[in-house]
């Protein structure tokens, strides 16, 4: 049975471009190439979670730019329900400015354009596709109050929270409680919880940190070092995956969605977070943020080889 998963996030179109090092402040570089790609954090995780099996709602909002047509095409072709979609008038689409380091690491300027039409009143009007699923995806890419209603919506309806707690911003508290799983990387984790998770140990003591304001579980993703889960169970290392990175964007997406649905799909926590971590691996192959979410098949294939 197909995992049933609503996501609430930005949707947004990405600009990449490449240089051999990132400008310093004043400074000018030339980038070596120009693409462009469908990304957002809320459209990343649900064309994640689509394409590793899950029946999956969108609840963000695009203008009414050329950008916000080919975006909601893009996500329709993902088998993705967009009735929760919102179409802004006389709004600019979302938009990111990624610029990439050889090693594939980013940087990147987000404005949020249309996803600002994201308010808790829009959040209630999509309340039954809350309420209807297994697992709520949410991250900071819409505005807090918005997320938060969204998640106090799935509390009452005993629909599960994942919680991606990116961009990092102030006034959380309010969430951790109501948050089942969160999944920040390392730059996230010591923002919020002012622990460096540069080693098993104090990826560890972090999750604590997440666990002792009422998050049921933490899972610490450290990129290539793999990631730590902290729940009931204690703590424990899931080992990473080997791959050439090119671009690391979407990478937590990747993780996110495709852990949702094994969750939905009744897998247990360890046996998802492998399951998420390959998805997050295979994703820092390829160029761009909706490009290099993998499928099933693939996400399979590496676990088996690795």
């Amino acid at each position: 049975m197909r995992a049933r998963i609503a996501v609430l996030g930005d949707t947004n179109q990405d600009f990449i471009m490449r240089a051999e090092a990132m400008p310093r402040p004043g400074e000018t570089r030339v980038a070596t190439d120009l693409q462009f790609a469908a990304g957002g954090k809320g459209a990343n995780q649900a064309v994640a979670a689509a394409r590793t099996g899950s029946q999956v709602q969108l609840i963000s909002a695009v203008g009414d730019d050329p950008f916000g047509t080919q975006l909601l095409d893009s996500i329709k072709r993902e088998g993705i329900i967009t009735d929760c979609v919102l179409r802004g008038e006389g709004v600019a689409s979302g938009m990111a400015f990624i610029a990439l380091a050889p090693d594939g690491q980013n940087s990147i300027l987000h404005a949020r354009g249309a996803a600002d039409l994201i308010t808790p009143a829009t959040v209630e009007d999509a309340a039954d596709a809350i309420e209807q699923a297994q697992w709520l995806l949410v991250n900071l890419g819409v505005a807090r109050e918005a997320v938060l209603r969204a998640m106090q919506i799935a509390n009452d309806a005993g629909t599960r929270v994942l919680f991606d707690p990116a961009p990092v911003c102030e006034g959380l508290a309010e969430m951790w409680p109501l948050t089942d799983i969160c999944t920040p990387n390392e730059l996230e984790t010591e923002r919020i919880t002012g622990i460096m998770p540069d080693a098993p140990e104090s990826a560890a003591q972090a999750g604590e940190w997440f666990r002792a304001r009422g998050v049921r579980a933490a899972i610490i993703t450290l990129g290539a070092d793999g990631c730590v889960i902290v729940d009931d169970d204690g703590a424990r290392v899931v080992r990473p995956f080997e791959v050439e990175a090119v671009d690391t964007t979407a990478c937590g997406d990747a993780f996110a969605g495709a852990l949702a649905t094994r969750l939905g799909e009744g897998a247990s926590l360890d046996e998802a977070t492998l399951f998420a971590g390959a998805a997050g691996a295979l994703a820092a192959t390829v160029l761009g943020a909706q490009p290099s979410l993998p499928r099933r098949n693939q996400i399979e294939q590496m676990i088996a080889e690795q």
